[in-house]
């Protein structure tokens, strides 16, 4: 477990954590001159948007703590804006003069960065790519000022750690600002599910409204425990881009009371669009949610260990041996005939918070056995995977694992026989190969399908392919 500061570690005279937050959308729609009219459709959004930032206002706040799932992301580290200043606008969305300026508390984010590296997070402000402020940043910032114009700025931005670390880096947050003893505030800017309709840009899945249902229930109820344990593939199916930028919020208020408010919630594009205020009160022990998330999370990492077969037992091992120890893992007793008997090629699956961790596999078998098979990519895919960084021990208990077995292949002459929830494909020109597994989300449909293996392959999308399509026994 990560070590984290007591209640009130830095409880000095100021006594001043985030004293309240905001939870908000950022549709550029919402700025008259983008909508252009089209935004009186939302006009509930931006009274509650006005509402939360006079509330926000009245906390006559020294900083803004601004966290934004449109800044840099990266997959392990949490990046914090640096310099002095920083401006952005909405030149994207055709309205390039609607614009914002705006300093930055250099001190805080110093702060924070110290914070995080004394405490082994991974947050700080290297790696950043473009200075400018992002939609998601200006759209609160441009309402802001009507109300409040003497603050600095943090911009933080989210990562592909787990939930556990965004709510810790919100704890950071706090601790912070209760050492500096300035008056901080924060807003949490994050539209919900993308998926509300099927008019929508985005298309209609039905995890959307169920998402944003739950989502807004938990804001109303401050009950960030349930937040934390929305389903990672509920979040994924739902397309939201605000979930972890809540959790960082919510962190920010451990073992707090919280007095909550949800303002309005609205989805007329298709897009779910809620505002909510939060203000911290004193001190609650009972929601000190970290551990239970924890103990929540053992609970499920114990009973997938039993429910694993002989295969998914044997990719955890080999990940598990080779992580903590570099080495092979052995062979189990005991192992089922077909494991030891036959040869095939197989592909093993890592999958954390829901997200792709690693994949490798092979197309044809090239060990003794299918056991040895999975040990070999199993070490692969959790240290050989180029698109990852190698699998670290922490990780362990939150990796879940699909073993595919491959049947031979077969030629074929043309698409039309194959079937994307029956059939992966191989697909090859000359040396050039690409391999795509069936029955994988978001791949509905033949050319979907061929055209991802061409990708992986190198191979132009308007090139002729042999053709080869391949069943699979998954094991998950």
């Amino acid at each position: 477990m990560k070590e984290r500061p007591a209640i009130g570690s830095f409880k000095g005279v100021n006594e001043m954590p985030v004293l309240a937050a905001v939870a908000v959308p950022h549709p550029p729609l919402i700025i008259p001159e983008v909508g252009r009219g089209e935004e009186k459709r939302i006009q509930h959004t931006i009274n509650a948007y006005q509402q939360a930032m006079r509330f926000l206002a009245r906390f006559k706040p020294d900083t803004v703590v601004l966290t934004t799932p449109h800044t840099v992301m990266y997959a392990d580290y949490f990046h914090i804006s640096p310099g002095k200043s920083a401006c952005g606008d909405l030149s994207r969305f055709n309205a390039p003069q609607a614009k914002v300026e705006i300093p930055y508390d250099e001190d805080f984010v110093h702060q924070l960065e110290s914070y995080c590296q004394e405490h082994h997070m991974h947050a700080g402000t290297l790696g950043e790519r473009d200075p400018s402020l992002d939609h998601a940043t200006v759209v609160p910032l441009l309402f802001l000022e009507d109300y409040l114009n003497d603050f600095e700025l943090v911009r933080v931005g989210l990562s592909g750690l787990s939930i556990a670390d965004h709510y810790r880096l919100g704890e950071a947050i706090s601790a912070v600002a209760d050492k500096t003893g300035k008056r901080v505030v924060m807003i949490a800017s994050g539209d919900l599910s993308h998926k509300l309709t099927a008019e929508g840009p985005y298309g209609f899945s039905p995890e959307g409204p169920k998402f944003d249902k739950e989502l807004m229930e938990c804001f109303e109820d401050a009950d960030f425990l349930r937040m934390m344990t929305i389903k990672p593939e509920v979040c994924e199916s739902a397309a939201e881009c605000g979930h972890r930028s809540f959790v960082i919020m919510a962190g920010a208020f451990d073992r707090r009371k919280v007095d909550s408010h949800v303002l309005s919630y609205e989805g007329p594009f298709g897009v779910g669009y809620g505002v909510a205020t939060f203000e911290g009160e004193g001190p609650d022990p009972a929601r000190d949610f970290l551990d239970k998330l924890e103990a929540i999370e053992d609970k499920e990492y114990h009973e997938r260990l039993g429910k694993e077969d002989p295969y998914v037992k044997l990719a955890r091992s080999s990940v598990e041996t080779f992580v903590k120890t570099g080495q092979y893992a052995p062979l189990p007793n005991n192992l089922p005939a077909d494991m030891m008997d036959k040869r095939a090629g197989v592909f093993v699956s890592l999958h954390e918070h829901g997200r792709l961790r690693g994949c490798i596999g092979t197309t044809e078998p090239t060990q003794a056995n299918i056991a040895l098979e999975i040990i070999a990519n199993g070490v692969s895919a959790c240290s050989r995977d180029p698109r990852f960084p190698p699998v670290q021990p922490e990780e362990l208990k939150y990796l879940v694992y699909k073993v595919d077995v491959l049947e031979p292949a077969e030629k074929i002459s043309s698409e039309d026989e194959l079937d994307p929830k029956v059939y992966g494909v191989i697909v090859e020109k000359g040396s050039r190969r690409g391999l795509l597994l069936p029955d994988l989300e978001g791949v509905d449909s033949v050319a979907q399908q061929v055209s991802i293996a061409k990708q992986k392959a190198g191979i132009a999308e308007n090139e002729s392919v042999q053709l080869y399509r391949f069943k699979v026994v998954r094991h998950s």
